[in-house]
Formats: C-alpha cells, sequence, structure tokens
C-alpha cells in the first residue's frame, strides 16, 4: 500500500498514553467564552434550533429564566477538547464519535463558561472502516465564574489510518459504485411536511404524571444534508482547525502533523472533510459529511422539543456509528423507557434512534429529563 499519511505507530500511541490523567494546560481557546444573546442563538440556529427560549427575549422573559437561555449542547462551543479537538498521534485522522453528558444548572444567558479536561482513557479497536483504531476518551468538567459545576462531559474520537480506511476499509464497500441519491419532489415534500410539523412545546408544561413507558416523541427530520448546513454549524459552533491566514499558519507552525497539503500543494486544515469531497474520500470517508457535535446536538434538540420550557435536559449520551454524507436525510425518533423518581426529582429515560434514508443506522442515544409534577404544580 502507498503511504500518503502517518500511521498509527506504537511509540506515538505509548507517548500519549503518558498524558492519562494528566489535567490539559495548553490548548486552543474556546469558541464562546460567554453564553451571550448572539452566541446562543447563533449556536441554535447552527443545529435548525429555532426555539424561542434560546432566541427570542421577549418570550423567554415570560418563562421560569425570565431570560433566554442556551441550550444544552452550547457547551460543545466552549471547549474544543469537548467538540473533538484531540493531542497526540500527530497526521492521524480523528472522528468524534459520541459524548456522555450531564447537566447540573441551566446555561443562563451572560453567564462565563470555564472549562478544565483531561485525557481519561485509550482503548484500542479493530474496525470495519480503517482496521486498527483508538478510542480516545477526554473528561471535561464546565464551571461558571463562581465555582458552580454546570456540566460535566465524557467525549471520544477515533484515530483512524487514513490510507488503510481508503483502500481496504470495509464499512462503506456497499455504497461504492452505488448511484448518487437525487431526491423527487414528492420525496422531499414529505420530509418537509416533518419540518412543518415540528412541534416545540414550549410554555405549556409536560407533566410527569402524563408521560407513561412506551410514550413515542414525535419523528425529527434533519437533512437531506447539504454542505451549506455543515458550514451553518460550525458558524455557531466554531471549527476546531477554521482559521484564516496567518492564524492558520501559526496553529500549522505549532502543530507540524496539522496541515494536509491540497490540491494547490498548500497545507490546509482535515477538517475540510466536511465541505471538500475529494478529501473526504482521500481519508476513507463516504463523502464530504455532518460535524460529530452537529448529531450530537440534534438528538438533545430533538428532546428539548418535547420537554418543554419546565423541563429539564439531566443527561444525554450519543454514539454515532457511520458518517452522514452530503445528500443524506436523517430521521430521528425516540421513545420513553423508564418512569423514576430519584432524590425528589421526577424524571423519564428516553431512548433514541437516528437512521438514514436509506433505513441505516446513523447514531442511538439515551436522554434523562426532569419533568415537572402535577403535585408540586398545586
Amino acid at each position: 500500500m502507498k503511504r500518503e499519511f502517518v500511521g498509527i505507530t506504537d511509540q506515538a500511541l505509548d507517548e500519549l498514553r503518558r498524558r492519562i490523567g494528566v489535567k490539559i494546560e495548553d490548548t486552543v481557546e474556546p469558541w464562546c467564552y460567554e453564553a451571550t444573546r448572539d452566541n446562543i442563538r447563533h449556536y441554535a440556529h447552527g443545529i435548525g434550533d429555532d426555539n424561542p427560549l434560546w432566541c427570542d427575549p421577549q418570550y423567554a422573559s415570560k418563562t421560569k429564566y425570565g431570560d433566554v437561555v442556551a441550550p444544552p449542547s452550547f457547551l460543545l462551543a466552549c471547549d474544543r477538547i469537548v467538540s473533538g479537538y484531540v493531542g497526540g498521534l500527530p497526521g492521524v485522522h480523528a472522528m468524534y464519535a459520541g459524548c456522555d453528558f450531564t447537566w447540573h444548572k441551566p446555561i443562563l444567558r451572560n453567564t462565563e463558561i470555564r472549562a478544565s479536561a483531561y485525557l481519561k482513557d485509550l482503548v484500542e479497536h479493530e474496525t470495519k472502516f480503517a482496521g486498527r483504531s483508538i478510542q480516545q476518551i477526554y473528561h471535561v468538567d464546565f464551571h461558571d465564574s463562581k465555582g458552580n459545576l454546570l456540566a460535566a462531559a465524557n467525549t471520544w474520537c477515533f484515530r483512524t489510518d487514513r490510507d488503510i480506511a481508503r483502500e481496504s476499509g470495509t464499512k462503506y464497500k456497499a455504497l461504492k459504485g452505488r448511484p448518487q441519491k437525487v431526491y423527487t419532489d414528492d420525496e422531499l415534500r414529505r420530509i418537509f411536511e416533518l419540518y412543518e410539523h415540528e412541534e416545540v412545546r414550549g410554555a405549556k408544561p409536560r407533566y410527569w404524571q402524563d408521560v407513561a413507558v412506551g410514550t413515542k416523541l414525535p419523528r425529527m427530520v434533519k437533512g437531506p444534508m447539504t454542505v451549506t448546513g455543515f458550514i451553518a454549524y460550525a458558524q455557531g459552533w466554531g471549527g476546531l482547525y477554521i482559521r484564516a491566514n496567518k492564524l492558520a499558519w501559526k496553529m500549522q507552525t505549532k502543530h507540524p502533523g496539522l496541515g494536509i497539503k491540497n490540491r494547490f500543494n498548500v497545507p490546509d486544515c482535515p477538517e475540510r472533510v466536511h465541505w471538500d469531497e475529494s478529501f473526504a474520500l482521500e481519508v476513507g470517508a463516504p463523502g464530504a459529511y455532518d460535524y460529530g457535535p452537529e448529531r450530537c446536538s440534534w438528538l438533545t434538540h430533538h428532546i428539548t422539543n418535547w420537554m418543554g420550557d419546565d423541563g429539564f435536559l439531566r443527561k444525554s449520551k450519543c454514539q454515532i456509528r457511520r458518517h452522514n454524507p452530503d445528500g443524506d436525510a436523517l430521521i430521528i425518533e425516540g421513545v420513553v423507557s423508564r418512569k423514576f423518581v430519584e432524590d425528589g426529582r421526577h424524571l423519564v429515560e428516553v431512548s433514541q434512534t437516528a437512521t438514514t434514508h436509506r433505513n441505516e443506522q446513523s447514531a442511538t442515544g439515551a436522554a434523562i429529563v426532569e419533568l415537572p409534577s402535577r403535585s408540586q404544580a398545586r
């Protein structure tokens, strides 16, 4: 096999293992330091979420919060590590693969957010996508300026060999040679009907007593995917490696394995797999594809639409199963799998699945939501 990219070496892996448990002191500044009105709105719009609790101060002023708050997944814009900025294994591709969040407090407008992180574990896998791959797991804590814990997360990427993924990976073998999907007007009409009827629960409380195990959440659609949509997410979330001119040069100088030559022989960021079709194919992906944190945010969007203003998302876990290339449509579904009371909180657990228009599993999720109780409302 002709080598175009750096592979995973035992020496680089041993060096990375020595970082486990060590607090990360030197990282790239986050995209957002504060949950300002504009930062909140830009992030919400980046995931296609028009909930007025995040976007409309006049509406939000009448809620229990008294002002706009940030959607739970906004924290992905407040730290680079939680979003997949990984260290070690220079030149080896990184693919965001999931996160496990626990929220303790709502993210109120103008909250200053401070994050701290460390490498938690490295797990070796044998994958269909690229053979030997390394799951790189981080832990991140988020505090406000007073030291109050807002949330904590475990988040992980897979480090993969680009050459093996391209030449011998079998995960997307069935897609090679398949005709490009071209939607009929009728297919698009059915997809857009889900957008038309998307329900934001809002001010109407969803009481714990009114929810039963087996209750299904409304279906949510995302897509059909476009590169424009991927860029919209990057605008609100802040790309990990998207830099211009001198700032791009400074990042690539600091991290020599980061820049990958484009067709002009100019080093460019690996993140261009999300808009550069030819480069995405070079690393073994089926085409330019969505962002991993974006998909995690879609699953939390599905939950916050359903729970209403008086609900609180306590936990969410998302596991990403495959790429969503340009042109894919995604259907998110959920069902209440458990009801329970813990420490006086009335909680429900929701199991989620995200499936492509080809009926392929794209992601799985699980969420725990605190709902208002009728007994407390009296």
